[in-house]
């Protein structure tokens, strides 16, 4: 499998979440630097313009996190990354929902406005209010999401890989973690995990 990544951004879950899985896989960067996702080439893999991409085994091209972590899943049941309870199968889920349909959008206002408006203006009331947004979203995580070590409790689930990635981005964003201790104490533990490890190593992370 290949998989196209840019550090930093959400695509490094899928990452983590290949290495927890035990698959092998090629990463391939996609330089946002020179906006190398908006290129012809590029675009042809994902018309989206945007990272993960997951071309497989068979050749078929995946996209959409949350998408491509069900697909690991189901390649390699026996990783138990999704809980057998079915109830803390939906909040993992729930979890990831929550992730991607709001706290990456309020992520995202502060450098991609431009998916939404027009005005400069527009671009800096956005980017000035995505320390609030932000800590607003980590205070639900911090209260909700987080059922124990992980997401769903004590064991690590495709959900957990997600948050840590998005949770990373909060001090970027202004949000102090000490103010949101479960969260800290998440990022730490996820630090040492071998996937996140392995990934520092490679540069991927």
């Amino acid at each position: 499998m290949q998989l196209y990544y840019a550090p930093g951004t959400i695509s490094v879950a899928v990452a983590i979440t290949l290495e927890e899985a035990g698959l092998s896989y090629d990463p391939v960067k996609v330089d946002f630097a020179t906006a190398e996702q908006t290129k012809p080439a590029y675009l042809k893999l994902n018309p989206k313009g945007r990272v993960p991409a997951l071309i497989t085994d068979t050749g078929a091209i995946l996209t959409e996190t949350g998408a491509l972590l069900d697909y690991i899943a189901a390649l390699k049941p026996e990783a138990g990354l999704i809980p057998a309870n079915v109830e803390d199968a939906a909040h993992m889920r729930a979890v990831m929902y929550y992730l991607a349909s709001t706290m990456h959008v309020a992520h995202a206002h502060k450098m991609r406005g431009s998916r939404w408006a027009e005005q400069q203006s527009s671009f800096d009331d956005m980017k000035a209010k995505v320390a609030h947004t932000m800590a607003s979203c980590a205070a639900y995580v911090e209260t909700d999401c987080l059922r124990g070590d992980f997401a769903t409790g004590d064991s690590l689930t495709l959900a957990d890989p997600y948050l840590f990635v998005v949770c990373s981005w909060l001090p970027g964003d202004g949000v102090d973690l000490a103010d949101f201790p479960r969260i800290a104490a998440f990022q730490n533990r996820m630090e040492g995990r071998d996937s996140v490890k392995t990934l520092r190593g490679k540069g991927i992370l």
